[in-house]
């Protein structure tokens, strides 16, 4: 029983040691009747880092010093709105009396073997959307058969450098090494990281552009 019970905490240890550092970033938008609402988070080895509701970006870790931190919330701020006015000028164009929900879900992870793992993931009304292929940085439709307005997003999204290899760029680059610069603390959250993390969110906010492009323009399945 003995030789049990250590091999079982040995198992656990081993486990623990495996688990790979992760940043990841959540973000929920809901559209109806040409309003937008917004809310998500981002978490660094677990802990929530920052906070978006609505319009209001919190960073919860002190991992940005304040005029960094205001700079970069500035950003999040004017895309949001501009997002926003965006959405409201396609309801004018194309009324729309129902929900739609889009969901980000995108980050990196970092085994302790030093190799990595990036993604992006998009659903729209709870149903796989769109996926980002990180290592060739292209769009890839998810959507269960044919759909004209996945195909038209995925177009939408693969014209611009900032939802490709600037995304590629982030997720392969930028939050690497977040995790690297963890992993060399010991794996623990550290307040003198100054690595804005809040760019992802930036980016993730940004390739939802595309993402409306194709929804409210092809609205109807009419591209």
């Amino acid at each position: 029983m003995l030789r049990l019970l250590l091999l079982s905490a040995a198992l656990r240890c081993a486990a623990e040691q495996a688990a790979p550092l992760a940043f990841t970033m959540l973000q929920l938008t809901r559209v109806y009747m040409g309003n937008s609402m917004f809310r998500g988070n981002a978490s660094l080895n677990g802990q929530l880092s920052h906070l978006l509701d609505g319009n209001n970006v919190t960073q919860v870790l002190p991992l940005e010093p304040p005029d960094a931190w205001a700079r970069r919330r500035e950003e999040v701020d004017t895309y949001l709105r501009n997002f926003r006015q965006l959405v409201q000028l396609f309801n004018k164009e194309r009324p729309t009396n129902f929900t739609q929900h889009l969901c980000c879900h995108l980050g990196c992870r970092l085994y302790p073997n030093g190799t990595a793992q990036s993604f992006y993931e998009v659903t729209l009304n709870r149903t796989a959307f769109l996926s980002f292929h990180v290592p060739n940085a292209t769009w890839q439709r998810r959507w269960p058969g044919e759909l004209p307005v996945a195909a038209y997003a995925q177009k939408q999204l693969m014209n611009y450098p900032t939802t490709t290899q600037d995304l590629q760029y982030f997720l392969n680059t930028t939050c690497v090494s977040i995790l690297r610069a963890q992993s060399a603390s010991t794996g623990k959250v550290s307040g003198r990281s100054r690595t804005p993390l809040v760019l992802g969110l930036v980016l993730g906010s940004l390739a939802l552009l595309g993402i409306a492009l194709g929804i409210f323009l092809c609205t109807g399945g009419s591209c």
